[in-house]
């Protein structure tokens, strides 16, 4: 009988040891948990930025692509004539209708 006494009197200190030692390690999970949920958080929204930014850089290169096929067909080739001293249009002429050759 005493055995039993003192085995359970081992066995309530040691639940008593557990139980104390395991109120700091929860608030420091629920600290740690936290910080891992603020993480995530950030890496979700920065995927997202990021995303954005990749989508908007193709279509910015897709856009200049079409202006610069747009600049070099023939129609627009001679504002590019960098042979002479004048421009051989001016812009700000507006009685101007059709290129000069």
């Amino acid at each position: 009988m005493a055995s039993w006494l003192i085995c359970t009197a081992v066995w309530l200190i040691l639940i008593g040891q557990i139980s104390a030692v395991s109120e700091p390690d929860l608030a420091l999970r629920d600290s740690r948990t936290a910080a891992c949920q603020n993480q995530h958080k950030l890496s979700s929204r920065l995927d997202t930025v990021e995303k954005r930014v990749q989508d908007t850089v193709q279509k910015l290169e897709s856009e200049l692509s079409v202006l610069l096929d747009a600049i070099e067909s023939p129609e627009w080739i001679f504002l590019a004539n960098t042979d002479s001293a004048t421009p051989a249009v001016d812009i700000l002429d507006g009685s101007q209708s059709s290129p000069q050759s």
